[in-house]
C-alpha cells in the first residue's frame, strides 16, 4: 500500500487502485514507486509516499482507542525493542502497537479477546506488511499463561495486566522487560504493587503526556487545546 498525498490530502491506495477524490481520479499505475508524481484526469498532482509508522496511526482501521505514538515511543525507548526481540502482546485492539514493534524487526505474539477486534487487527497487520512478524490470536491471555514463555518484552493494555504482571519472571527470560498501560492511576498502581510482589527490578510508574507549542508574534507558550494527558505506563525488569 501507499499513500497519494497533496497538502492537507491523503489517500491511501494500492498500485492498480482507481482512487476517486474531490481533485479528480488517480490511475494508479502498477509500477509507482514512492517519490513519484501522479495526476488526477483533471491534472492534479499527487505525490506517491510509503506508508511509515504515523501512516499506519492514521490509516488503521479502528476498533476502538489506539494506543498513541507518543506512548508506544516510551515503550520503546524504555525497553529497547528491537530487531529479532520476542514480544507478548495483551488487549491488541486495533494493533497500532504490535505493528510498529513488527516493522521494528520484532516477532511479536498478540491476544485479543473480542473475535471481530481480532479480525480487524489482522487485516491491519496485512496493511501493515507485518502478518509474518505478528500472530494474532483470539482469546484471553491469562488461558494461555501455562504454555508462554521465553519473551523479550511483555506489553499490556487489558484489565487483568496485574495478574499477567504476577507471571513476569516466567514469561520474561533474565533482563526481558514489562511495560503495561493504564488509563487510570488506580490500575497503574495495581500493576506496579504487582510486578514488586513478582520480584520484579526497575519498577516505575510514569504519567504520558505531551503538549504542543503556540508560536507567534506576541510570543510562545504551551498550546491550551487539549490536557495532552493518555494515560500511565508501568515499566519492570526481569531479573
Amino acid at each position: 500500500m501507499i499513500l497519494l498525498v497533496r497538502e492537507d490530502r491523503e489517500f491511501l491506495a494500492a498500485p492498480g487502485d482507481e482512487v476517486h477524490t474531490d481533485l479528480g481520479v488517480i490511475d494508479v499505475p502498477e509500477s509507482v514507486e514512492a517519490g513519484d508524481t501522479v495526476e488526477t484526469h483533471l491534472g492534479e498532482p499527487f505525490t506517491v509516499r510509503e506508508l511509515r509508522g504515523p501512516d499506519l496511526f492514521n490509516h488503521l482501521d479502528r476498533t476502538g482507542a489506539p494506543m498513541m505514538p507518543k506512548d508506544i515511543g516510551l515503550v520503546v525507548g524504555h525497553t529497547g525493542a528491537s530487531r529479532g526481540d520476542r514480544v507478548l502482546d495483551a488487549g491488541t485492539g486495533t494493533g497500532v502497537l504490535a505493528a510498529y514493534l513488527g516493522r521494528l524487526g520484532a516477532d511479536v505474539v498478540t491476544y485479543e479477546r473480542d473475535s471481530e477486534f481480532a479480525e480487524v487487527a489482522r487485516g491491519n497487520m496485512e496493511l501493515a506488511e507485518v502478518a509474518d512478524a505478528v500472530d494474532v490470536r483470539t482469546g484471553d491471555v491469562t488461558d494461555h499463561l501455562d504454555d508462554l514463555a521465553e519473551f523479550d518484552l511483555l506489553t499490556l493494555d487489558t484489565e487483568n495486566a496485574p495478574t499477567v504482571v504476577e507471571r513476569a519472571a516466567d514469561l520474561l527470560v533474565s533482563g526481558g522487560y514489562a511495560a503495561v498501560y493504564s488509563p487510570f492511576v488506580e490500575d497503574a498502581r495495581e500493576v506496579n504493587l504487582a510486578a514488586e510482589d513478582a520480584g520484579l527490578a526497575n519498577v516505575e510508574t510514569v504519567e504520558t503526556i505531551q503538549r504542543e507549542m503556540d508560536l507567534d508574534e506576541r510570543g510562545s507558550r504551551p498550546s491550551t487545546a487539549g490536557v495532552g494527558h493518555t494515560g500511565y505506563l508501568t515499566f519492570a525488569r526481569n531479573p
